[in-house]
């Protein structure tokens, strides 16, 4: 699914082990699936449940993009978060303008710090 999208150039999606531990470690995924069953769109979130979400991943299929998944599972990820809580997300460069198209909010002030080669913690 995620190389059907654009999600891929971003992922470590070589790396069976550590998207096996992403999605283990989700609070939320939500799947979209077509007429036979296959994985069309999907999103993977963590959450406190109480103040903030934050969606990791949102990948439609290219295929299928424009038809209001991405929208869908949005929607269904903050529902099940809680719609009291903040939903937040880092947009892939390609897809900035489709947030505020969907109705959400431009946050100016966000900070990361990047993955330390060879310093993986363990999460287990």
């Amino acid at each position: 699914m995620l190389r059907r999208s654009t999600l891929a150039e971003r992922r470590p999606i070589g790396d069976v082990v550590r998207i096996a531990e992403m999605l283990a470690n989700a609070d939320l995924v939500a799947v979209a699936r077509n007429e036979d069953s296959l994985i069309v769109g999907v999103a993977r979130a963590i959450s406190d449940f109480a103040y903030c979400t934050y969606l990791s991943d949102l990948a439609v299929d290219v295929d299928y993009q424009g038809r209001g998944i991405g929208r869908r599972l949005i929607r269904m990820i903050h529902e099940n978060a809680g719609l009291d809580t903040r939903l937040i997300l880092l947009a892939a460069p390609a897809a900035t303008s489709y947030y505020p198209h969907i109705g959400m909010d431009k946050h100016e002030s966000c900070w990361t710090i990047p993955p330390l080669e060879g310093e993986r913690i363990k999460t287990s």
